[in-house]
């Protein structure tokens, strides 16, 4: 059997959100353990021209949000990008996820054969669905999570590959 376009991309966002929450989760528990104010990791970047983790998980959640609206022909839901505490992270994780749960499969696969048009830097980009989430969505996807996860492990806390991928 084929996988779909909805099997490849819904339950792979769902379980990448679900995979960062526990990692932030860990953080939490990790700068409590050892008194490290959490707006530290909110704050902390790899480098001084990327996004901090609120950016990456921001990314992440636009990625997922964006990508799933453009497959199924819908608008997607509006966040300000505005958090600034491990709360506040979660809370968009959360949304996310509910959005991303109430993305029907049947829409999704019926536009397996269409295209989707977006503006990058002011240029107008056609894609066919399945390379648009394949070589557009996905990697953008993983980019910010596994961004989020370096970011956290580069602060110390003890993150392994088994925290990034989750269980099975």
């Amino acid at each position: 059997m084929p996988l779909t376009l909805y099997q490849a991309s819904i339950p792979v966002f769902i379980r990448g959100f679900t995979n960062l929450s526990a990692v932030l989760e860990k953080a939490k528990a990790h700068a409590e353990a050892n008194k490290v104010d959490l707006a530290t990791y909110v704050n902390a970047r790899l480098a001084p021209d990327m996004y901090p983790l609120s950016g990456q998980v921001q990314g992440a959640s636009d990625a997922a949000k964006f990508g799933a609206a453009r497959l199924a022909a819908i608008t997607p839901p509006s966040f300000a990008d505005t958090e600034t505490t491990f709360e506040e992270l979660q809370a968009r994780i959360a949304k996310t996820v509910d959005f991303l749960k109430t993305v029907d499969e049947a829409q999704i696969n019926a536009r397996a054969d269409g295209t989707v048009t977006l503006k990058i830097r002011g240029k107008e980009m056609t894609f066919d669905c399945e390379p648009y989430l394949l070589n557009f969505v996905l990697p953008n996807l993983f980019f910010h999570l596994t961004t989020a996860y370096a970011i956290l492990r580069n602060q110390g806390v003890p993150l392994g590959k088994m925290d990034y991928l989750g269980s099975f």
